[in-house]
């Protein structure tokens, strides 16, 4: 896998390693970004509202020395929105590196759950990743020398939310999706890993930009949200030369909030947990 490598010798070419990042216009997408252009990859960046941010993530990729591709992915319009990816890999001439970032929720009681939220949640975050890793893959055999592929899942992955019926299912099957992808596509040198991130300060948790120390969160052991480069540091590991052997895998970032699940139930003092 071309990973960011020492000088080649002298009249030996030297491939730059690309990325492609879903939902990079803000958030973790954004830090993931510019985290792995640090490290040396040119990044394709998709957005599907925020055209301006997904701008700004490419400035910051540039000021790192590495290209930036954009383009506009709309995952409730499968399967041809994954054919974003396909047109950033030609942009920017190859892939090394796909984070299955882009995703949706919602907060709906399972009883007053409508058919068409069912079933944009399943697509945005289970089908569209599907989707994206399918074309990734093939052009990373294609060209032979291995690849990464890492699934932003969620706490979510591993234990249940009210209000969140969709979104559980689809995380808990992108977690099982990316057990089945490590399996088969090992053969190929593709590794393939899932990182699940607690709560988070982005848009999605309306927190975007704020000082995750100066929140308090009784409920999590480390007392406070996560910032998105802190789980940024943690796909750009996986996605990095010195996670080559490790595949199949759920890499947890929540502060210790799963390790919480029995001791936060028997100090619950009311029954408003049951309402989204």
């Amino acid at each position: 896998m071309n990973l960011p490598q020492p000088p080649a010798p002298s009249g030996a070419p030297r491939v730059t390693p690309v990325a492609v990042v879903t939902g990079a216009d803000s958030g973790i997408g954004r830090a993931t970004a510019v985290k792995l252009a640090e490290q040396g990859m040119d990044v394709g960046i998709t957005w599907h509202t925020d055209e301006e941010g997904a701008h700004r993530t490419a400035e910051e990729v540039r000021s790192h020395g590495r290209r930036a591709a954009v383009a506009r992915m709309d995952l409730t319009r499968l399967p041809e929105a994954a054919d974003a990816v396909e047109h950033l890999v030609r942009e920017l001439g190859r892939i090394d590196v796909l984070v299955n970032n882009a995703g949706t929720g919602t907060a709906t009681p399972f009883l007053d759950m409508a058919y068409e939220t069912v079933r944009e949640v399943l697509d945005v975050d289970l089908a569209g990743p599907f989707l994206c890793g399918q074309l990734a893959a093939r052009r990373m055999i294609r060209q032979g020398d291995g690849g990464r592929i890492v699934n932003v899942t969620s706490v979510h992955e591993h234990q249940p939310r009210v209000g969140a019926a969709p979104y559980c299912a689809a995380k808990g099957g992108l977690g099982l999706l990316t057990q089945v992808m490590a399996l088969e596509l090992a053969e190929h040198g593709i590794t393939v890993n899932a990182v699940a991130p607690g709560e988070i300060a982005t848009p999605m948790t309306g927190q975007e930009d704020e000082d995750v120390t100066e929140k308090s969160r009784p409920g999590v052991p480390l007392g406070r949200p996560g910032d998105a480069r802190e789980v940024a540091a943690v796909i750009a590991f996986l996605a990095g030369k010195d996670a080559s052997y490790v595949t199949g895998a759920s890499w947890v970032v929540d502060g210790g909030m799963l390790r919480m699940g029995p001791q936060a139930g028997s100090h619950l003092e009311s029954d408003a947990w049951r309402r989204p």
